[in-house]
């Protein structure tokens, strides 16, 4: 169901966006309330799933995860089924950090994070083309990443 969101919300939201561990009262003082309502506004916003989750943003090569992938799959047919299993085995990967069934030329793209381009290569043969349904993987490396957000252009 749809929520209206007015001018205080999407600027609640826009901070959230940028710092998740704001107090309440840092919060209220940049979009212009008092504590108690923007506490009750971001309450209803959590409660509606507005506001999903709050998470801790990683630096991927402080933690030895330096390469990251996109790669393109292919299926060897696109029923429902077929389908379903694919994205029910991509979930139980943590190298893969975003998924999307794709229109176009391929069905599939990923975002996978691994440690090197050898762990790319091992995480795509013992895993990805072992998927029953995927029938091939083209993998495009980035050379710089221009730009990583988080925030949605409220």
């Amino acid at each position: 169901m749809p929520t209206t969101l007015d001018a205080i919300d999407k600027r609640i939201l826009r901070a959230l966006q940028r710092d998740g561990r704001m107090s309440n009262v840092e919060l209220a003082n940049e979009v212009g309330l008092s504590p108690s309502p923007c506490l009750r506004r971001v309450r209803l916003m959590e409660e509606s799933g507005i506001i999903d989750r709050y998470v801790a943003v990683l630096d991927g090569a402080k933690v030895g995860l330096t390469l990251t992938v996109f790669a393109r799959v292919w299926f060897k047919t696109q029923d429902a089924e077929i389908t379903h299993q694919f994205a029910e085995t991509v979930r139980k990967f943590p190298e893969v950090v975003e998924c999307y069934l794709t229109t176009g030329e391929c069905d599939a793209i990923m975002r996978i994070v691994t440690a090197d381009l050898h762990a790319y290569w091992r995480f795509q043969s013992d895993y990805l083309m072992r998927i029953p349904s995927v029938q091939s993987v083209k993998t495009d490396v980035p050379m710089e990443t221009i730009k990583r957000s988080y925030e949605l252009p409220l």
